[in-house]
């Protein structure tokens, strides 16, 4: 009975300093949230007319006729949970993987947070600055990326992933749309002196079904970033993908690491989940 209690007071130790660690941990993370959404704009909310679609690529125009109705008054922050799959390693392994992600929509910033068995992750941009640390068992820091590199590669995730809330890419906002072909376009950004480019790919209907950009895959090496999108559905009045992938192109050949399936998404919500 003795050595019994001596074991479980032993592991007691432990378990409670991981315990105390992630507490921390989702405290600073709510912290940082409500920093992110006290960067929202607070003034007279526009709403969406499709008469000034008449300037874009006719692909786009199909694509927001198809997404949003008269009306829609543009949106100012997203807040979702997503669960799937993720690979630390293109060489690896799928391991599942449930994340939170909050997003501005009226401007580019985001913060993700991602929870495996073995690590958690986060990665944001915030006004003008991305970065990513990876933590072990969601309390010892592996990894903290930022700079130059890192600024590109979270802002155009930020783009990519802006078809959760389409009104950010309307005409007069900080994305212009350029024409390739009657089913692609190209959206160009510019925020705090980082410009980035991605191409984004149309289907009949007029949804986003993927994209392709130039993103830095370290802190010195560009790749393709590609990714799709799929299984469309009507929420909140706009029609959103609740399928979503990404993957690099490694010598023509597309090495996906994330699978994420949309649970739940809400919209001008600005504090994080509880």
């Amino acid at each position: 009975m003795k050595t019994n209690l001596k074991i479980l007071a032993a592991l007691a130790v432990p378990v409670a300093v991981l315990l105390a660690g992630r507490w921390r941990v989702a405290r600073q993370a709510r912290r940082h949230v409500a920093n992110l959404f006290s960067l929202a704009e607070t003034g007279p909310v526009q709403t969406y007319d499709p008469a000034e679609l008449t300037s874009l690529p006719a692909p786009v125009q199909r694509y927001f006729r198809h997404v949003l109705k008269p009306g829609q008054p543009y949106l100012r922050s997203v807040r979702l949970r997503h669960d799937g799959q993720f690979k630390t390693d293109l060489n690896k392994d799928w391991m599942p993987i449930t994340g939170e992600e909050y997003f501005l929509a009226d401007k580019p910033g985001y913060i993700w947070t991602g929870h495996t068995t073995w690590f958690s992750a986060c990665d944001q941009y915030v006004a003008g600055e991305g970065s990513l640390t990876v933590r072990l068992l969601g309390v010892w820091r592996i990894v903290r990326g930022s700079g130059p590199s890192y600024n590109q590669g979270e802002l155009l995730r930020w783009l990519a992933e802006s078809v959760w809330f389409p009104t950010s890419l309307l005409p007069g906002g900080r994305a212009a749309w350029s024409p390739v072909d009657n089913d692609s376009a190209t959206l160009t950004l510019t925020d705090h002196n980082q410009t980035v480019v991605c191409q984004m790919n149309f289907n009949e209907q007029g949804e986003i079904v993927s994209y392709q950009a130039q993103r830095y895959s370290d802190e010195t090496h560009i790749e393709t970033w590609t990714g799709h999108m799929s299984a469309y559905h009507q929420i909140h009045g706009l029609r959103v993908p609740t399928q979503a992938s990404a993957a690099w192109v490694i010598e023509g050949e597309e090495k996906p690491y994330a699978r994420f399936i949309l649970r739940e998404i809400e919209y001008d919500k600005p504090y994080a989940y509880s």
